[in-house]
């Protein structure tokens, strides 16, 4: 199955659920899309001593895992595309869910 995630939250909970549930799917065989927009294009460096977005998207990107990030979101904030999130467009996030056979969000 191919599935999109999109992800618009920093919150340290449900963004660490959502790169779980992502990396869970990729350990299943399912191939993953996920989708950063509004304040979750800060998660890269996200860490807590409980839940390590940081360390799930490191581990969502070495299994082959996509991820794409709003640009728009980007520059309001003031940051830039990386090797693990660059930069997107709406189009691109269309792009996704119509790829998807199932689209999660958080």
């Amino acid at each position: 199955m191919k599935l999109g995630i999109i992800l618009e939250t920093k919150e340290f909970e449900k963004a660490w659920n959502a790169f779980r549930f992502a990396n869970t799917a990729l350990k299943k065989g399912h191939e993953v899309h996920v989708f950063l927009m509004g304040e979750a294009v800060e998660c890269e460096n996200l860490t807590h001593e409980t839940f390590d977005v940081a360390g799930q998207i490191k581990t969502y990107s070495e299994a082959g895992g996509e991820i794409l990030a709003c640009g728009t979101c980007l520059r309001v904030r003031n940051l830039s595309t990386t090797d693990v999130c660059p930069i997107s467009t709406m189009v691109d996030c269309l792009d996704m869910v119509e790829w998807a056979d199932k689209v999660v969000t958080f």
